[in-house]
C-alpha cells in the first residue's frame, strides 16, 4: 500500500457577501499523465495522482471547514467538511475545487474525504478527516493515533492532511511513519502573519475579532516588520523538516509547499478592496470559494519540483487552469524525484 500525507499550516480570513464558488468543469490533461501506474508503486518517489485512492486529513476548524457555507455569525460553528479544500468530496470537481475532488478525476474510486456537514465522531460525514475545531499543535499526535486506529492499511493507496505547527507536527508525522507504509507528507508553510492587519483594515467587527484570535493584533510594539519575521521564523523551521532528512526514505518523505510563504498582499477586488467572499462572516475562517481558491493553488504546488515551486500565489486568482503533471515527471513531486526523476521513472497504464 502507498500512502500520501498533506500537512497543512493555513491562511487567516475576514467575511463572506452573498456565498460564490469555484470549479473547473473543463478540467482534464493528457490520458497518459491520468491512468495510474502500470504497476503499483512501492517507492513514495514514482506515486502518479491516479495511484492515490485514499484520502486523509489531520487539523483544527480549518480543516472541518467552520463556516465555509455560513450565511451568518452562528452558522460559523457548523463544519462544513464537504467544502474543505484538504478534504471534501461535496458537488464534485465541476462545482467545487479541493484536492480529493481533482483526485477523483484521476481515480474515481478515491476514498475518505468528507461530506456535508458535521463533526469528527460521525464518520458518514466525516470519514478519514480526523480535524475538529479547537485542536491545537499539541492535539496532532492524538489524531494521527487516531487516523492509524481506523484505518486499514494493506491495500491501499493514501494522502493524509494535517495542519498547524512544529514540534507536535513533527511527533504527529513520526507516528504516521511508523504505522503507515509508503506516505508522502505535504507540509504547507505558514502565511505572513501581517496579512491580519490589512485585512481587517477599516473592518470593526473583523478588528475585534482578530484580537481575541491573535494578542499581537493589540499589541502596537509587533510591528509589521516582526510579525513578518515572526512569520519566516516558523517558515525556515517547517522549511528544516524537509532539510533535515529526518523523514526521508524510499518509503516516506516530506515535501513543504510554499505558496503562501511570500504572499504580502490578501485577496482584492478589481477596486482594491479586500475580497471578503473568500471568508466567512467570522473574519477567520475560508468561505467555500476560499477553500477553492487556496485548493488549486496547493494542487498547483504538488506538481512543483522542489526548489521551483511557487512562493507568491495570487490570493485574488486561482491557478486556473488546474495544473497537469509534468510529462517528464508525472508524479506528486518530491525531493528526489526532483532532483532525478529518471531515476524513479515508471510508466503509466497506457
Amino acid at each position: 500500500m502507498n500512502t500520501f500525507v498533506i500537512i497543512l499550516t493555513l491562511f487567516i480570513s475576514v467575511t463572506a457577501d452573498p456565498l460564490q464558488d469555484l470549479g473547473a468543469p473543463d478540467y482534464t490533461c493528457d490520458a497518459s499523465l491520468m491512468a495510474p501506474s502500470k504497476v503499483k508503486p512501492t517507492n513514495v518517489h514514482s506515486v502518479r495522482p491516479a495511484d492515490i485512492n485514499l484520502v486523509m486529513a489531520l487539523g483544527d476548524s480549518l480543516t472541518a471547514a467552520n463556516g465555509a457555507d455560513a450565511t451568518d455569525i452562528i452558522q460559523v460553528a457548523l463544519q462544513y467538511r464537504g467544502l474543505a479544500f484538504l478534504a471534501g468530496g461535496d458537488k464534485g470537481l465541476d462545482k467545487h475545487i479541493t484536492i480529493p475532488n481533482i483526485l477523483q478525476k484521476y481515480n474515481p474510486n478515491v476514498f475518505g474525504q468528507s461530506y456535508g456537514i458535521g463533526s469528527s465522531e460521525v464518520w458518514d460525514v466525516a470519514y478519514l478527516n480526523m480535524g475538529y475545531p479547537g485542536a491545537l499543535a499539541s492535539s496532532l499526535p492524538k489524531e494521527a493515533q487516531q487516523l492509524v486506529d481506523t484505518l486499514n492499511f494493506h491495500s491501499d493507496e493514501s494522502a493524509v492532511t494535517a495542519e498547524i505547527f512544529a514540534g507536535s507536527i513533527q511527533k504527529a508525522i513520526q507516528i504516521v511513519k511508523d504505522n503507515i507504509p509508503r506516505v508522502i507528507v505535504n507540509l504547507v508553510t505558514v502565511f505572513q502573519f501581517e496579512l491580519v492587519r490589512q485585512i481587517d483594515d477599516g473592518v470593526t467587527f473583523c478588528e475585534e475579532f482578530h484580537i481575541i484570535e491573535c494578542n499581537c493584533e493589540r499589541n502596537s510594539n509587533e510591528t509589521i516588520e516582526v510579525m513578518k519575521n515572526i512569520s519566516q521564523q516558523f517558515q525556515i523551521a517547517q522549511k528544516e523538516l524537509e532539510t533535515s532528512g529526518i523523514f526521508e526514505a524510499e518509503d516516506f518523505t516530506l515535501v513543504t509547499q510554499p505558496f503562501l510563504n511570500d504572499v504580502s498582499t490578501p485577496p482584492l477586488l478589481p477596486n482594491g478592496s479586500v475580497n471578503h467572499q473568500l471568508f466567512a462572516p467570522d473574519c477567520f475562517h475560508f468561505s467555500e470559494m476560499g477553500h477553492a481558491l487556496v485548493a488549486s493553488w496547493l494542487w498547483k504546488n504538488m506538481l512543483e519540483p522542489v526548489g521551483s515551486k511557487t512562493t507568491q500565489a495570487n490570493l485574488s486568482t486561482p491557478a486556473i487552469p488546474l495544473a497537469c503533471p509534468d510529462t517528464s515527471c508525472p508524479f506528486i513531486r518530491t525531493t528526489k524525484n526532483s532532483q532525478n526523476c529518471q531515476q524513479y521513472f515508471t510508466p503509466s497504464l497506457l
